[in-house]
């Protein structure tokens, strides 16, 4: 077995003792929590080491690991074991990069079986010098063979012997085996003693559900009240709100009174609070901070002048928002405007941009990080830059070493060159092409997620089109595991197809009929709920919506559909209570839908929902445990970040596991938070818990790291051995030459805040009739004709008006 695993590392020096008292509070619910109930017989060959094999090792025992280290593995007399006579010693004296292990041989005699969508209780009996130790766990995949699957517990240091339990995730598809053990990275001993696993699997409770299609599809509401802001930007806020940015709402009118607008919602109550907007944030960029307050970049400056001189202009602004104030917080300027620009989180609270477009209208070459130590924008030569053009809102995801995968979700016309993916290594500045994106130049307005749970490392790309050519949107999908050494796309499974209304009423899509301006949304349950979309650029709504589930790799079609359009400047984020709301519709005819909708997913018709009773606490350190008590049992727990989404855009969103260690009781549950920030950036989350059918609870919030985190992060090796070469920087430049119409607005015709397409749609005739029939059937009005120039032969009697009778 060859586990590569690298470990980044950010630690301060302290001495054993202060390890003790350190990690005391976790330690504390580890001594306090009461085993699992023991339903079964125990799979472990060999559990407690008193079997020897032919190597000096227990039977069915190995060791493994890789990297700079040294370290031994033995077997002690009875004077260290639990009980019986021997006991398992892993040692690592020295360590520079890797970690080594102590596991059950990958064998079919040995490895216990295992049924997939089942869940098993792990324990083990250790103690340890080294808070540097987890529970890691292997599967045998029927078709691929062994691979890591996941690490389920940091173990903290313990003088004395320490029972560690916890419960497996559903074991994934075509899983017959699993192995697993102690992953040692940092010096220190942890001696182990007595394994046992066990089936833990609880039945569904059989509750019948009454509620006709919503059982299995879920239903949606259009609320009786309006959207009070032309909302382009949804932000979930830590207080359960949810903060709407308009800014202009891509009306000039507006943008030219200096009248600028966001909203806060409060779900619980209904209610609207229209809050003071300091400038057009209209398609700026924005994240959560670990602080809770939301850092806003860049926005609108000019919209795109009628003669063609200039396009879209980028502010150079950047503001926060407070939740507790419900107000605006200048901070300092970016060095130059970001109009559509990347906003993702690091591991260390870093906020880190990309791409779109300057003051002057041109490609922004130029990477940006906001400093969380600092509170503000560095100077662009404070920050590593490759001088590449990543286009807008490209999907910058984090990975679990702190690299930046672009998925290729992005967002006008065509992708980046060569492959259209890529993953970009800030520490030593270089870019490495992804392969397998299909059709990678008709992304436009695709989403892309990283797949429940963030551990195992999987992004899923849906849809897209190109509004610069102005094809029917896509109904491919695309899948790339990141934990692979030299991970690639595949084709995933086809979008499933709803209806489109194309003028003249619903029909249902044919052929490869797809949509762009996707949404998707992570779900409680593990799920995604991909809804909303157009056929064609900012025209054409779909009505579809779809169930993606990630254990099977399979769309559950034909969920309710939301009644509204929702195409282009729309929105869809998951609340604390489970609901999903969707907000937004902006067509190229210049209106706006400031309807709102509610998703009420089918597992809120299951009957009675689990209830988290208590938390110990709302701060969380990584590598620790965390104690909640539940009103009834419940298989599953989990961290959901709360939504930043805009434009099919929200590289932030992860779902991440927590493994479960069960008391007795069944309702007493410690959950067992990663180590890594990198899979979890620092932040506030929504806890989740789920019972056996899949229902929520409505999320607690908490905070997860800061300062106070002391642990070693546990960072695996993945994706280092691609197949391209890595790319280093280009030749320094100030900017990419972008055209002033890269929105597919021919302005031309109409005002600004309208998008006479520069491409029709290919089932439309290049003629003025075809043409001018398009545009009357989708709602456009009078249009003038801005000079002279009629490119699209819109006005051929010159009068001035496009279309004139």
């Amino acid at each position: 077995m060859a586990l590569r695993t690298t470990f980044l590392r950010a630690r301060r020096t302290r001495a054993a003792g202060a390890l003790l008292l350190a990690t005391g509070a976790s330690f504390g619910l580890l001594l306090a929590t009461p085993g699992p109930a023991r339903a079964g017989s125990n799979l472990v060959v060999n559990p407690g080491f008193e079997s020897m094999g032919s190597d000096s090792l227990p039977t069915c025992w190995e060791k493994s690991g890789w990297g700079d280290n040294d370290f031994t593995v033995s077997v002690t007399g009875p004077d260290q074991a639990h009980s019986g006579n021997k006991a398992l010693s892993l040692t690592m004296t020295r360590r520079v990069s890797g970690d080594r292990k102590a596991m059950m041989l990958e064998s079919a005699s040995c490895a216990p079986d295992v049924t997939p969508s089942r869940q098993y209780d792990l324990s083990l009996w250790y103690k340890s010098t080294t808070p540097d130790a987890a529970i890691t766990v292997f599967r045998h995949d029927v078709k691929d063979g062994w691979q890591y699957w996941t690490d389920l517990k940091s173990l903290t240091a313990s003088e004395g012997y320490t029972q560690a339990s916890v419960r497996t995730p559903v074991v994934p598809p075509n899983t017959d085996q699993l192995t697993w053990g102690i992953s040692l990275y940092g010096p220190g001993t942890v001696v182990s003693d007595d394994y046992d696993m066990e089936d833990a699997t609880q039945p569904a409770t059989g509750v019948v559900c009454t509620a006709g299609d919503a059982c299995t599809k879920g239903s949606w509401q259009v609320m009786p009240f309006r959207n009070p802001v032309r909302s382009m930007h949804s932000v979930v806020l830590h207080n359960g709100k949810v903060l709407l940015v308009a800014g202009s709402g891509n009306n000039p009118d507006l943008f030219k009174a200096g009248t600028f607008s966001s909203a806060v919602y409060d779900p619980r109550t209904g209610s609207f609070k229209t809050i003071p907007t300091p400038v057009d944030m209209f398609c700026g960029g924005h994240v959560q901070l670990s602080d809770g307050r939301v850092l806003i970049m860049s926005g609108n400056k000019s919209y795109p002048a009628a003669d063609g001189s200039h396009g879209y202009e980028g502010l150079r602004d950047s503001y926060l928002f407070d939740p507790d104030t419900e107000s605006y917080l200048k901070v300092n300027d970016l060095d130059d405007g970001h109009w559509y620009p990347s906003a993702t989180i690091l591991g260390n609270g870093d906020v880190i941009t990309f791409g779109g477009l300057k003051q002057d209208s041109t490609g922004n070459v130029t990477a940006q990080k906001f400093s969380a130590a600092q509170q503000k924008w560095l100077p662009a030569n404070q920050v590593n830059q490759t001088w590449s053009y990543w286009g807008l809102y490209p999907s910058m995801i984090l990975m679990q070493d702190g690299r930046l995968f672009y998925s290729g979700s992005h967002v006008f016309g065509n992708g980046t060159p060569g492959t259209g993916s890529s993953v970009y290594d800030y520490n030593a500045n270089t870019i490495t092409d992804v392969p397998g994106l299909q059709d990678k130049d008709h992304r436009d307005q695709s989403m892309s997620v990283l797949l429940p749970p963030a551990q195992d490392q999987r992004v899923l790309t849906m849809g897209g089109g190109n509004v610069n050519s102005n094809p029917e949107a896509s109904r491919l999908t695309d899948l790339i595991d990141l934990k692979q050494a030299n991970p690639r796309y595949l084709p995933g499974p086809l979008l499933p197809q709803g209806t489109v209304d194309m003028g003249q009423g619903p029909r249902p899509e044919t052929g490869a009929q797809g949509k762009m301006y996707v949404s998707a949304v992570l779900m409680p349950d593990g799920k995604v709920l991909e809804t909303g979309g157009g056929l064609h650029d900012r025209a054409d709504p779909v009505y579809e919506a779809s169930m993606f589930n990630p254990a099977s790799n399979t769309f559950q079609p034909g969920m309710a559909t939301d009644p509204i359009p929702r195409t282009y400047h729309s929105s869809a984020f998951l609340l604390p209570d489970g609901r999903v709301m969707a907000v937004g519709d902006n067509p190229g005819n210049g209106t706006f839908d400031d309807h709102v909708s509610i998703y009420t997913p089918p597992y809120l018709f299951k009957g009675a929902r689990p209830q988290i009773t208590s938390v110990a606490g709302d701060t969380w350190q990584y590598a620790s445990t965390q104690r909640i008590t539940v009103d009834r049992p419940v298989v599953k727990a989990e961290l959901i970040r709360p939504a930043a989404v805009t434009h099919s855009s929200d590289p932030n969103q992860r779902f991440v596991d927590l493994p479960m260690t069960v008391g007795a009781d069944g309702t007493t549950i410690d959950l067992n938070v990663t180590s890594n920030p990198n899979l979890a950036p620092p932040g506030w989350y929504m806890l989740f818990a789920v019972d056996a059918s899949g229902v929520p609870s409505v999320a607690s919030w908490v905070h997860l790291g800061g300062p106070e985190a002391l642990a070693s992060p546990m960072v695996h090796d993945f994706a280092h051995r691609m197949t391209h070469d890595a790319k280093s920087p280009m030749k320094q430049r100030g900017s990419q030459p972008v055209s002033p119409q890269i929105s597919g607005c021919d302005r031309h015709y109409g005002t600004a805040d309208v998008c006479v397409p520069t491409v029709f749609p290919q089932s439309v005739a290049a003629t003025t009739q075809a043409r001018c029939t398009w545009l009357k059937s989708h709602g456009y009005g009078t249009l003038r004709v801005n000079g002279t120039a009629d490119p699209l032969r819109l006005d051929p009697r010159r009068t001035g008006r496009a279309c004139a009778t």
